[in-house]
C-alpha cells in the first residue's frame, strides 16, 4: 500500500532548486522508498552506505561518481561516510545542476554538523516523519500503532506490536551503535522504558541518573543523541520579558506513540484507555501530529509558571504567539483557569482545546474546542 506523503511537494521543489537534497528521519520511516519513487527509476544510482561493498566503491568518490554524472545518485545512510560531504562539495561546485544527489540519513544534520556544513548553500534538508493524520485517516490506529509504515500498515494489532517490539530491540542492540552511540545495551533499554513512564514530564536528569546509576552528563548525552536520531522530542519552555516565575526545565516525549505503547506494554486500544499514561500518551501524540505538519517558520514551546498557570503547547512565529493549545483526552474538554492565565501571559492570538470529540466550535471569542484532525487540516494551515 503506497500512501502519498505530504513531503512530496517540497521534495520536488527542492529537486528543482538544490544540487543536493538531504532527507533525514528515523530508520524504517520510508526514506529510501520515497527517494526511489520520486526519481526516474531508469536514471538513478542507489548506494546503501551501510553496505561495506558500496563503501568500498567510494574510496575514490570523485572518480567513481564521475562515471554517473548524468544520473541522480541516491546515497543512503550518509552518516556512515561523513567524509563524502567534502568530496561532494567539489563535484557540485563543478556542476551545480539541481537534483544531482539525494542524501538519506537517520541522523539530523546537527549530528554530523562539521561535515554537513561543507555543503552549506548547496543542499536543502527535509525531514520525513512517520505517518501523520495529514496522510492517513484512522486516528485510532495511528495513535495506538504509531506512524512507522510497517507498524501502521500491519495486518493486525498483534502483527503491529510484534514489529515495534523487534524494532526497539534492534534499535537498542544494533542501530544506536551504528549511529555512533556506544553504550551498555541493558542501561539503554532501562533508559527508554523509564522515559516512557515519565512521558511529557519536566526533565529531571539527576533523578534519571540516580535511577540508572549513571551521571547527569551521561543522561544529557543520551537525550541529545536520541533527539538527534528523531526518537525523542525535547519541548522547551517559552520565555519572554515577564515578572512571572517560570518553569525552566524542558519536557521530554518519545515521539512515536506506537513505540511509547510498546515500551509501556500496551498492545490494544482498550489497554491504552485504561492505563495511567493515557493522558500523557495523547498529549505526545497530538504534539507530534502538529509538529509534523507545522510551517517551517513556526516554533513550538510549552508554558508553565511555578504558580500553576500552564498550557501544553504554544505556536510562535517571530516572537508572536499564534496559538495556545491545551490537550485533553475527552469529548467535552473545558478551558481551565491556568490555561486562561497562560493566554493572557503570552498574548496568544487564539486558544485551542484539542480533545478527541468530533465537533469543532467556538467556546468563546478567543477559545475554540476542536479535535486533532480538524486542527491539522483546517486550523493549522491558516495560522
Amino acid at each position: 500500500m503506497n500512501l502519498k506523503r505530504t513531503i512530496e511537494a517540497d521534495f520536488q521543489e527542492y529537486m528543482d532548486v538544490f544540487p543536493a537534497i538531504g532527507i533525514v528521519g528515523p530508520r524504517q520511516v520510508g526514506k529510501t522508498t520515497l527517494a526511489r519513487q520520486m526519481t526516474d527509476r531508469e536514471n538513478h544510482l542507489y548506494l546503501d552506505l551501510e553496505n561495506q561493498t558500496n563503501r568500498e566503491k567510494l574510496k575514490d568518490p570523485v572518480f567513481f561518481l564521475s562515471q554517473f554524472a548524468d544520473r541522480c545518485v541516491i546515497l543512503d545512510e550518509i552518516q556512515f561516510m561523513p567524509g563524502l560531504f567534502a568530496a561532494l562539495r567539489g563535484i557540485i561546485d563543478a556542476d551545480r545542476r539541481p537534483g544531482r544527489f539525494i542524501l538519506l540519513g537517520s541522523a539530523s544534520p546537527d549530528m554530523f554538523r562539521n561535515s554537513a556544513d561543507t555543503l552549506a548553500g548547496r543542499i536543502g534538508y527535509l525531514e520525513l516523519t512517520p505517518f501523520t493524520l495529514a496522510e492517513v485517516d484512522d486516528r485510532k490506529a495511528l495513535w495506538l500503532r504509531g506512524g512507522f509504515p510497517l507498524s501502521y500498515l500491519a495486518s493486525s494489532d498483534r502483527a503491529s506490536i510484534l514489529w515495534r517490539r523487534n524494532f526497539i530491540i534492534t534499535y537498542i542492540q544494533r542501530d544506536l551503535g551504528l549511529l555512533g552511540l556506544q553504550t551498555d545495551v541493558q542501561v539503554m533499554d532501562r533508559f527508554w522504558r523509564m522515559l516512557a513512564t515519565v512521558q511529557g514530564n519536566l526533565l529531571n536528569a539527576e533523578s534519571l541518573g540516580r535511577s540508572l546509576d549513571i551521571s547527569r552528563p551521561t543522561v544529557m548525552r543520551y537525550l541529545d543523541f536520541l533527539e538527534g536520531a528523531f526518537m525523542l522530542r525535547i519541548l522547551h519552555p517559552w520565555f519572554t520579558n515577564t515578572n512571572k516565575r517560570l518553569v525552566k526545565s524542558p519536557k521530554v516525549y518519545i515521539r512515536d506513540s506506537g513505540l511509547l505503547h510498546s515500551l509501556l506494554g500496551l498492545a490494544t486500544y482498550e489497554a491504552l484507555l485504561n492505563h495511567v499514561q493515557l493522558g500523557a500518551s495523547w498529549e505526545g501524540f497530538v504534539i507530534e501530529q502538529i509538529a509534523g505538519n507545522v510551517k517551517e517558520d513556526i516554533q513550538l514551546f510549552f508554558y508553565r509558571t511555578q504558580h500553576g498557570a500552564e498550557c501544553d503547547l504554544l505556536l510562535e512565529r517571530n516572537g508572536k504567539v499564534l496559538a495556545a493549545i491545551e490537550i485533553k483526552h475527552g469529548s467535552s474538554p473545558k478551558a481551565g483557569k491556568g490555561f486562561r492565565i497562560s493566554m493572557d501571559d503570552t498574548g496568544a492570538a487564539g486558544g485551542y482545546i484539542i480533545g478527541n470529540g468530533e465537533e469543532t466550535y467556538k467556546m468563546e471569542e478567543k477559545i475554540t474546542i476542536t479535535n486533532v484532525s480538524d486542527f491539522i487540516k483546517n486550523i493549522l494551515p491558516a495560522l
